[in-house]
């Protein structure tokens, strides 16, 4: 599952991503409103975690423009701000929870997966790219009605790449899809991880394979007959 994390304090960032990413969710991120909106815009989420104190503005302001984008998405609010009357007005503005700073990784977790568990949520339909079917929801990719198991990483990796379908996702954002802020890994494991991935689709026979736009990145796409 994907999630957007817009906190403004690089190192919180950096340390919630990572420990995110070790659970198997898919983050982005940004410091700002002008990054969630953009990011908002440009990909699906099934939950953004959204600080208050930020830049150019508080993040409550930004709730209504982000259920108008993305309607059944959750909105964890992640603040400073621990008067009763501000947890009052951000649940009160649109927030599905909100939980005061400092707090410890496991309580995010469990608040983040009691969020997605709540009825109401959009659900994604899964993604058909030739004979390659993904799953959100489950997080299982098959293809002709077999599943395919892949390592976590790959997995990410998968994701990554076919919310992207048909364009080119930048290598940087794939690295942190599948590595997030891991320490000591260098960029070409990329490229290993991306030749098991493929190994792994052709022998699921999935129709699809990934290419490689040098200098830029990776492409997911059909094989055509």
């Amino acid at each position: 599952m994907r999630i957007l994390l817009i906190e403004d304090e690089a190192e919180m960032a950096r340390l919630l991503a990572s420990r995110m990413a070790s659970e198997g969710f898919v983050v982005d991120r940004g410091p700002t409103l002008a990054d969630a909106l953009s990011a908002a815009r440009r990909s699906a989420y099934e939950l953004i975690l959204l600080d208050r104190r930020l830049p150019d503005g508080d993040g409550l302001s930004l709730l209504p423009t982000l259920r108008g984008i993305q309607p059944g998405v959750r909105v964890i609010v992640l603040t400073a701000l621990d008067a009763l009357n501000e947890r009052v007005s951000g649940l009160d503005a649109g927030a599905d929870d909100y939980l005061v700073k400092p707090f410890e990784d496991e309580e995010l977790l469990a608040r983040i997966r009691a969020c997605l568990r709540r009825p109401g949520a959009e659900a994604q339909p899964p993604v058909v790219v030739g004979g390659l079917t993904f799953d959100y929801a489950s997080g299982e990719a098959t293809a002709a009605g077999r599943s395919i198991a892949l390592p976590r990483r790959e997995l990410r990796l998968l994701e990554a790449l076919i919310r992207r379908a048909g364009r080119v996702a930048l290598r940087e954002a794939l690295f942190e899809a599948a590595y997030g802020d891991e320490a000591e890994v260098q960029t070409h494991a990329l490229d290993t991880l991306v030749w098991r991935l493929r190994r792994r689709l052709q022998e699921a026979r999935a129709g699809v394979t990934i290419h490689l736009v040098k200098g830029v990145g990776f492409a997911l796409a059909e094989i055509e007959h």
